[in-house]
């Protein structure tokens, strides 16, 4: 999202709040959770990047990495911008001090809020087809101690957590809420989870767009199709969305493959079925052009048709 779709609309005569899950539990993140009772602060992190107009080379400190220890997952050291934050979280112990200070320092516009779903110390959960439960969103994102072949039933907070109150605020007075493109299950679903957050969205009068992912991925949406994406995103956010945005030309089989054989969590294009109801499921050409991601310019150019 940050990439694809903050970044882009920070273009457009828009007030733009971001929201992100906080269920993060691994790397540099998930260190900082556990030794300073923090709240997760990488995806905030990405988020104050791409709201970011600071000079290049505070985003370039912004995201450098310190020290060599190695996390589980292979990740080593901490990046700036997480011990930033998280030294901040000790310091302030307020959220709205830290993140008004963070993005002082890294030049935000008054109009752009990145905010986190909920301050709660949360734990994402999955249940499995086969009645297995999964604890940790970096064990959902990368399998590593269950079989990625099992279909996700559900996921869950480990225990439950209230909104973070000015995400429900923000909630009530957009004109569009715009959802993904991400991980469905690890990044997000969770952002639906902390408590008044789908009741938030179903009393919004605003605008429900999803766009969808381009590529699937393995372990988490082996053949979803974009109606699957819908369904899914429908049941959590517990109303119909206005409009799906879908990309409607595939990636030929030597992209594909290119893919794969550099990241293995990359699995089929997001295929479509007809009929498909027009008036909300808009195909697009979204993809980058001899890619599998999403192009951001292209697809900020429809959002805005659409948001109009």
């Amino acid at each position: 999202m940050p990439k694809v779709i903050i970044e882009p609309l920070k273009g457009y005569p828009l007030e733009i709040a971001s929201v992100t899950s906080m269920t993060d539990d691994g790397g540099s993140t998930g260190e900082l959770r556990k030794e300073l009772k923090v709240m997760a602060p990488g995806d905030l992190r990405r988020h104050i990047l791409a709201f970011s107009d600071a000079p290049q080379w505070k985003k370039d400190l912004w995201n450098m990495r310190f020290g060599s220890q190695e996390f589980p997952g292979g990740h080593k050291g901490h990046n700036f911008g997480n011990l930033f934050l998280a030294g901040l979280c000790t310091q302030l112990k307020d959220c709205k001090d830290m993140l008004a200070e963070c993005c002082a320092f890294m030049q935000v516009e008054k109009r752009f809020r990145p905010l986190p779903a909920t301050l709660g110390d949360v734990a994402l959960c999955a249940e499995l087809e086969n009645g297995q439960i999964i604890e940790g969103e970096s064990e959902i994102d990368v399998p590593k101690m269950h079989d990625p072949s099992l279909k996700i039933k559900k996921v869950f907070l480990k225990d439950p957590a209230k909104a973070y109150e000015p995400v429900l605020e923000e909630i009530a007075q957009a004109d569009a809420l715009i959802f993904g493109p991400g991980d469905m299950y690890s990044s997000l679903i969770p952002c639906f989870l902390a408590r008044g957050i789908k009741k938030a969205i179903k009393e919004s009068s605003a605008k429900k767009i999803l766009v969808c992912n381009v590529m699937n991925k393995h372990g988490e949406t082996d053949d979803f199709t974009v109606e699957d994406f819908t369904r899914e995103t429908e049941k959590y956010i517990g109303t119909r969305l206005d409009f799906v945005l879908y990309n409607k030309f595939f990636p030929n089989e030597a992209t594909i493959s290119s893919a794969k054989e550099s990241d293995d969590s990359v699995a089929s294009p997001v295929a479509f079925g007809y009929p498909l109801d027009e008036k909300k499921f808009i195909a697009a050409d979204l993809a980058v052009k001899g890619g599998v991601n999403h192009d951001p310019k292209k697809t900020a150019e429809m959002l805005w048709k659409l948001i109009n």
